[in-house]
């Protein structure tokens, strides 16, 4: 099943029918790309998305990382448990969100490793940049 796993109807989908899934996004929200695949996601080193920081942090930049890291966990909550609730419905048991998003085959990743920042990544992620370009005039 290829899907964009962002609304998460395509992992469940994929989990119902015991399919294997095939995720092509570009980002993922709260960083729960890292969460479902186990991918090291130190917040020291990554940068936050929201903050603008680079890869070399200072101190207090990498103290706001750490605090928005820990927010994540408060204000994400509600974007994902909808969907949690519907695959309570569907699959007759109790998942989280990264649960389901951790079934994935492969995750194709919409952007180019050498544009983003230095991070760890699993080899089930490969990234494909610079396939929704627009030619030059």
């Amino acid at each position: 099943l290829l899907t964009d796993p962002v609304l998460i109807c395509g992992p469940i989908i994929a989990e119902y029918l015991s399919v294997p899934s095939v995720y092509f996004l570009r980002g993922f929200p709260c960083g729960m790309d890292f969460e479902a695949t186990k991918c090291p996601n130190p917040p020291s080193y990554v940068p936050r998305f929201f903050l603008n920081n680079l890869d070399h942090m200072t101190f207090i930049q990498r103290v706001k990382n750490l605090l928005v890291s820990v927010l994540e966990l408060f204000y994400c909550q509600p974007l994902f448990s909808p969907f949690e609730e519907l695959a309570y419905e569907i699959l007759q048991k109790k998942v989280t969100a990264a649960e389901l998003l951790s079934h994935a085959s492969v995750w194709l990743m919409r952007y180019d490793f050498v544009l983003e920042f230095p991070r760890p990544v699993m080899p089930n992620m490969v990234f494909i940049g610079g396939i929704n370009c627009h030619e030059k005039k």
